[in-house]
């Protein structure tokens, strides 16, 4: 078994692929801005749309920008909780579950950031938020809690069998 991950290198590490993210997004949609209003963009007739679907990819790249700075701002102010084996577990949880096949698999409940995978080197670890139908089936779980997941492939079982 591998070693248990650290989690406020876990932390660190999705802030930081956060905030990366953040910055390819923001020069993406200072470029779309700066298209949809830059003069050789201007309609050269009725049916031309350069200018508008330039504006619209902007626009949405904006609310992307929003919505990055917003996650920022949450995992900077996240503080890291202890827990132990009579611990329920609720965001930054690092958990632990073993699958039907017997596989290990860990997770860390974050409020945004699903989907990342973490510390990919040593052991791997998926960002999980309460939000998601995984997030939602381990909150509020106990150490040794079976755990259903409706999945396109069916229900897949999961045991909880860490918490830290």
């Amino acid at each position: 078994m591998t070693a248990i991950p650290n989690k406020a290198e876990l932390l660190r590490e999705l802030r930081a692929l956060v905030e990366a993210d953040l910055e390819v997004i923001t020069a993406s949609q200072e470029e779309a801005q700066a298209g949809a209003t830059h003069e050789e963009n201007k309609a050269e007739g009725d049916k031309d749309m350069r200018s508008t679907e330039d504006s619209y990819l902007a626009r949405g790249l904006a609310k992307r920008v929003a919505e990055l700075r917003a996650a920022v701002s949450k995992l900077s102010s996240l503080a890291l909780r202890a827990f132990d084996e009579d611990s329920k577990i609720s965001l930054t949880a690092l958990v632990e579950v073993e699958d039907e096949d017997g596989e290990t698999l860990r997770y860390f409940v974050a409020p945004v950031g699903g989907g990342i995978l973490l510390n990919e080197a040593v052991a791997k670890v998926s960002v999980v938020t309460p939000l998601s139908p995984l997030g939602r089936a381990l909150i509020g779980r106990e150490l040794d809690d079976d755990v259903e997941i409706n999945t396109p492939q069916g229900v897949k079982s999961l045991c909880v069998v860490g918490i830290s």
